[in-house]
């Protein structure tokens, strides 16, 4: 979810111009921009594992994870330009990258055009988690949400490796397409993925977008994992409403998706993963801007799942409520707090943000943190 985020748009090009690095020429016709954001923040969780304990942290992220990037283009003539971007998260309390992750969790490069749309190959965010972003995502004034926006773990790991992408924009409708390779010897199609999505973002006030996800098993390449969503946002004044509906489907044989996704298929089994057959979420939220610098949101999300076996039967209901108050343009201080209900087989771990960070099932749950987020 670092499409939301305003960059700084000071330009590398021009120090590393005067480092050697790029001639004269190239500098007038290239752009490279540092961007990234730095957040933590002090969170209580009781029952935050399955034994019942509760945790004290400094949590490594707060309402966002830490993260930096590069973001680079080089017109090439006749409306079209090669564009890349790479970007690594990582702990602010340790220094060390983010496990769930590779280094670079966003690797692409490719080819934009004034007249046919954007075609980029590598990790990147996938069609149907990017439909979310753009339009209905709980606390949508946010680049991030590490510790607690749990539609994101309906999005298949939000980010795909090995994928092809292409984007095509009419007005206010925006498509994408994508499949990602799988990359298994004798296999072509194991581990693969297709995915597609359309939005619609006019300027105001209504926003609408749908998208759908179908990957292939890397072990057992004839199950799939499908999923697909939809909702709308709408906004008026300084208040914004959204909604949204989201499916998860698993084939008997689904264990994980290894090549594509950021986790393996033994932790994606240790968190509950691969239990379920089928789960939909419904979940929305009110946001209110209050003067130019304070967000107050109130968000709820409803999950129901069907188990492989009668053990993954479960449900989960989850409410959150956050304050965000701007001190600077780019320095933020925030209090937040969530309280979920997880019954039956369904783990918490899979439905909490970017990477669950409990494993408390049969139980409630709450938390509560407040943290300092500053992004350059």
């Amino acid at each position: 979810m670092n499409l939301s985020l305003k960059r700084d748009p000071r330009s590398l090009a021009v120090l590393l111009a005067g480092l050697g690095l790029y001639g004269a020429s190239a500098c007038a016709q290239s752009s490279v921009t540092l961007y990234g954001l730095v957040d933590t923040a002090l969170r209580y969780t009781t029952h935050a594992d399955t034994s019942g304990n509760d945790r004290l942290q400094l949590s490594n992220g707060g309402l966002s994870e830490s993260h930096w990037g590069l973001l680079g283009s080089e017109d090439i003539g006749d409306g079209n330009s090669v564009v890349f971007q790479l970007e690594n998260r990582f702990f602010p309390n340790s220094g060390t990258n983010d496990p769930a992750y590779p280094f670079f969790n966003t690797a692409f490069v490719g080819l934009r055009s004034s007249t046919f749309g954007r075609l980029t190959l590598g990790r990147q965010v996938n069609p149907l988690a990017t439909a979310v972003l753009r339009t209905y995502v709980t606390n949508a004034w946010l680049p991030t949400v590490y510790v607690f926006r749990p539609e994101v773990g309906m999005a298949q790991g939000v980010w795909t490796s090995n994928m092809a992408k292409y984007t095509a924009r009419w007005q206010d409708v925006t498509m994408e397409l994508s499949y990602a390779f799988g990359g298994v010897a004798g296999a072509y199609g194991a581990g693969s993925q297709i995915g597609a999505s359309v939005s619609y973002v006019p300027g105001w006030p209504l926003r609408l977008a749908a998208g759908y996800l179908d990957t292939r098993d890397a072990v057992n390449s004839s199950a799939h994992m499908k999923s697909w969503t939809a909702g709308g946002a709408y906004t008026f004044g300084n208040t914004l409403v959204n909604a949204g509906w989201a499916v998860n489907r698993e084939d008997g044989g689904y264990v994980g998706n290894a090549p594509n996704g950021p986790y393996t298929p033994a932790l994606l089994t240790a968190l509950g993963f691969t239990q379920f057959s089928s789960r939909q979420m419904f979940f929305g939220g009110v946001t209110q801007l209050i003067g130019t610098r304070t967000h107050v949101s109130a968000n709820f999300w409803r999950t129901l799942q069907d188990g492989k076996n009668a053990s993954g039967d479960g449900n989960a209901t989850q409410f959150q409520v956050v304050a965000d108050h701007g001190i600077s343009r780019r320095t933020d201080v925030y209090v937040e707090a969530d309280y979920s209900l997880y019954r039956g087989g369904l783990i918490g771990a899979q439905l909490q943000g970017v990477s669950g960070l409990s494993a408390a099932n049969g139980s409630t749950q709450l938390s509560v943190m407040t943290g300092l987020r500053h992004s350059f």
